[in-house]
């Protein structure tokens, strides 16, 4: 859930961001860079996050502030959704991560789902748009919007991607370890109240 700290870090690193996107005044230039260094401080002193790492990442941010887009896979079979196994954590979540430049929401998940489970797949219905703040997450340095895609098997197999060592269907009652900067228990069995409900309407924020 949202921790004030990090509410005031990320909104300190956005008015910095956008300062430094607009500014032409050099002086107001140095106040924003500061500002940026202090939304760096306060993160690397509640987080495990390094600051050298935090600033890299900011410093990589141009132009106006929005959340970033993450979009997460939801293909159920036999009554179990598809879960990967991250090799950077060894936990698991829905198949996903940032959108690419030049591909939609769809296109994304349907490339996503492929290149960390093997499954071919065709997009059926947006679930959910949560924004991450809302909900159980730990910490991190970006704002995110999360999208859940429900999509169905039409092909491919069950093979490990790059980024994933295993793939398996699981049950409501049975989740495995979860990523939870990834998703969380509560969003995954929302995700099964729509696989028995299909008329139940999207979910947002």
């Amino acid at each position: 859930m949202s921790l004030k700290w990090l509410e005031w870090a990320q909104k300190i690193q956005a008015i910095s961001q956008a300062g430094l996107t607009f500014t032409k005044d050099v002086y107001d230039k140095e106040r924003y860079e500061e500002l940026r260094h202090i939304s760096a401080d306060i993160m690397n002193h509640y987080s495990e996050l390094q600051i050298e790492e935090i600033e890299g990442l900011f410093r990589n941010e141009h132009g106006y502030p929005t959340p970033k887009v993450d979009v997460r896979g939801v293909v159920f079979k036999n009554g179990k959704i598809l879960l990967v196994k991250e090799k950077i954590e060894n936990k698991w979540s829905l198949p996903g991560g940032f959108c690419d430049v030049g591909l939609s929401a769809s296109e994304n998940v349907v490339k996503e789902i492929f290149e960390e489970s093997g499954y071919k797949v065709e997009v059926k219905k947006l679930l959910a748009v949560l924004d991450m703040t809302k909900h159980a997450h730990p910490p991190q340095s970006y704002h995110f919007y999360k999208f859940f895609i429900q999509c169905e098997i039409i092909g491919g197999n069950s093979t490990t991607g790059i980024e994933t060592s295993d793939i398996d269907f699981f049950d409501a009652e049975h989740l495995p370890d979860l990523s939870l900067s990834r998703n969380t228990a509560s969003q995954i069995k929302l995700m099964f109240e729509y696989n028995e409900n299909p008329l139940k309407e999207t979910c947002f924020d």
